[in-house]
């Protein structure tokens, strides 16, 4: 917390460069930003928690309709002057309670588990990759590519894919540099007009403050030119679903040394990690299943989480809980070199406050109970028999998301970390949009039945 001083030097220096409104910006279960706008003279009652929300108008914040509001803290360390609106100043936040950090708010629960991480002398980095579809609505209401020759069957690294979305790449990487945040790769991906930018890593707050910003900066883009940027799971059946794989180590708070690199000779299992990665890598596989529905949270995510897509051709997507190194059969991946481990069925839509907070927790207990992750598979999962996959202990991810929730709600380990109002709220949500999608009528069934029965 900032003092009033330290406040009001920060208001002085924002109106310096030019900013006249500022924005608080928390996420409701979804990871969707939301908050409301002050004049900057109004910074010092902000920082102070002056904005007050009705939590029944929001998503997965607990309330009915006769509760006391929740309020907002703005992170005043972590603030982005809008380059497309530099008037305006977004400050990620955090809800708050009658004076208290309010547990159903989903950054919160992630601050909570990384004091939890403190106490064992652990920091948490985590770097997000993101991947992301530039369409256009078409006149009947569906998403199509704008880009008429970008039709190549395997588009993945095309290099006149890439040029003829230049302007829209060119915004979005100079915005990710301009802030800070080292853009170091982009390329057009497997699906038609999909792309990825891969930035550096930061501490797990930041870097989830950061991939929320960088939906709301994308769409942003491009709806100046008139086209959508989304980061819905599976957008097409017949494309690549889009990921946003975490790649998570933790860190020695006293020296800053990553705890889970060392030289692949000194590995026995020559993956570059050390115990203490294996052991973590041991917790998100003991819980995967149930943290599947955090990283994967829509009806959409299990139609990208599949072995085969729509030409029959194996998928990118994991559908297994096991672990391996640059072997994208498993769900959990080892890159060259060691030093982090990446779950890969986390998507676009995923919550990342919330997905950190639960794959944080089953990494921790991890290294508490010393979890053996057992031998690395190398192989290819998706050819491998049942009966071989039984012997190596290799079960499915949840493969909709009733069954995601189920597991969700039966690992003792989502309570002790969300709390049993956090975790039954997503339960509730997640359970209605499964019924709601459930009772919809889709083309595909007019096509199919209306014309056999």
């Amino acid at each position: 917390m900032k003092t009033a001083q330290e406040v009001a030097e920060l208001e002085k220096s924002l109106r310096e460069k030019g900013v006249e409104y500022c924005i608080g910006a928390y996420v409701d279960i979804h990871g969707i930003p939301k908050g409301k706008v002050v004049p900057i003279g109004h910074l010092r009652q902000m920082a102070a928690g002056s904005e007050r929300y009705t939590g029944y108008a929001l998503d997965g914040l607990g309330q009915d309709p006769h509760e006391d509001e929740i309020t907002s803290v703005p992170d005043l360390d972590s603030i982005i002057q809008l380059p497309w609106q530099p008037k305006i100043a977004w400050m990620p936040a955090d809800n708050a309670f009658q004076g208290k950090p309010y547990p159903l708010s989903t950054r919160v629960a992630l601050k909570n588990v990384l004091a939890q991480a403190a106490e064992m002398g652990y920091g948490m980095n985590l770097g997000i990759e993101c991947e992301i579809y530039l369409l256009r609505r078409e006149a009947d209401g569906t998403l199509g590519v704008p880009d008429a020759d970008n039709r190549l069957q395997k588009p993945c690294y095309d290099v006149q894919g890439f040029v003829n979305q230049f302007e829209w790449l060119d915004k979005v990487s100079s915005t990710i540099n301009d802030l800070g945040w080292d853009l170091y790769s982009l390329d057009h991906e497997d699906g038609n007009s999909q792309y990825e930018f891969d930035f550096n890593y930061a501490d797990a707050l930041t870097m989830c403050d950061r991939f929320v910003f960088f939906r709301f900066m994308a769409k942003h883009y491009a709806s100046e030119m008139g086209l959508i940027a989304t980061m819905m799971p599976k957008p097409f059946a017949d494309k690549t679903g889009t990921g946003a794989h975490f790649n998570m180590s933790l860190y020695d708070l006293e020296t800053g040394k990553n705890a889970f690199q060392c030289d692949p000779k000194d590995d026995p299992r020559g993956l570059g990690l050390t115990e203490t990665g294996y052991h973590f890598i041991g917790g998100i596989l003991k819980h995967g299943r149930a943290l599947c529905a955090a990283f994967a949270p829509t009806v959409n995510s299990y139609k990208r989480l599949v072995r085969q897509g729509a030409g029959g051709n194996f998928s990118w997507a994991p559908v297994f809980n096991s672990y391996g190194s640059n072997n994208r059969t498993n769900s959990v991946r080892v890159p060259s070199g060691g030093g982090r481990c990446e779950s890969r069925n986390a998507d676009g839509a995923v919550n990342p406050y919330l997905a950190a907070a639960l794959a944080l927790a089953a990494g921790l207990e991890g290294v508490r109970l010393k979890i053996d992750p057992r031998e690395p598979n190398e192989d290819n999962l998706y050819a491998m028999s049942e009966a071989e996959r039984a012997d190596r202990g290799i079960e499915f991810l949840p493969q909709n998301l009733p069954e995601a929730i189920k597991a969700f709600d039966d690992d003792p380990l989502v309570e002790a970390t969300l709390g049993k109002a956090l975790k039954n709220e997503f339960i509730r949500y997640k359970t209605k949009e499964w019924e709601t999608y459930h009772r919809t009528i889709s083309s595909w069934e007019i096509e199919q039945y209306s014309y056999i029965f």
